[in-house]
């Protein structure tokens, strides 16, 4: 998977060490994707590398799936993509455990990462109140519909660029240790993995908030989707382990 970018290089986006862990299932980027909140995007600039965090969505304005970057109308990324674009480099990634070997060396971490590499174009006026329709519903499902129609002003100040999806590298490690039980290490020495995953806390009520106002669906879905999430590939991780035993 490679596109030639203006001035003719094309990166390769096939990964060279531990190839076996490169996943080419759409439905994997898919999920790395949909469990996301922030996105890292590489961009040149003036000549040096410039890396910025986005919240972002993914949904189809009618070109297939992309990911939607929010961000002001006068960020830097927004004003470098004027009307054609701008190449990009888009990270997202999830840390899901940290290994403990019993060596340093053989020690490492289960993680999740999507790397999409494409051309970041603004959304059409007449799509930016979708695209954001979808970057909202993607950070917090349901609150569109609990809250005040955005303003004509507040749409003037906020611009969403589209990247394709059909360029990514996705590279996955969710297993144990790996270790051999008869490889000659002291196996009184812990090994295993500690999982890791974003927990909500309880919601924090805003002072300004009127007194019996109750903390609204979009908040509790929220919490109980994350707390999901967490629980099954804890789950899942732990019946890997115990086969492998």
């Amino acid at each position: 998977m490679t596109h030639t970018t203006e001035n003719g290089t094309s990166p390769s986006l096939t990964v060279r060490r531990l190839r076996e862990r490169q996943e080419h299932d759409p439905g994997i980027l898919r999920e790395i994707l949909a469990d996301g909140m922030v996105a890292h995007v590489a961009v040149v600039r003036d000549g040096l590398p410039v890396v910025l965090p986005f919240l972002y969505g993914v949904g189809d304005l009618g070109n297939g799936p992309e990911l939607l970057l929010h961000g002001s109308t006068g960020g830097g990324l927004f004003l470098d993509a004027g009307g054609d674009g701008v190449p990009v480099s888009v990270a997202v990634t999830h840390v899901d455990g940290i290994v403990y070997a019993r060596s340093l060396f053989d020690s490492s971490a289960n993680y999740r990462s999507a790397m999409v590499f494409g051309r970041a174009t603004p959304v059409p006026a007449d799509q930016q109140e979708e695209a954001l329709r979808i970057v909202g519903d993607h950070l917090m499902p349901g609150r569109g519909g609990e809250v005040r129609e955005t303003t004509r002003k507040e749409r003037r100040a906020t611009q969403v660029l589209r990247v394709p999806l059909d360029r990514a590298s996705v590279k996955v490690r969710f297993a144990g240790t790996g270790e051999d039980p008869d490889d000659g290490e002291d196996h009184t020495v812990w090994s295993g993995v500690l999982p890791l995953a974003l927990h909500p806390g309880e919601p924090l009520t805003d002072p300004s908030t009127a007194e019996a106002t109750e903390v609204p669906p979009s908040v509790r879905t929220l919490a109980a989707r994350l707390t999901e999430r967490a629980e099954a590939r804890r789950a899942t991780l732990a019946h890997l382990t115990r086969r492998l035993e």
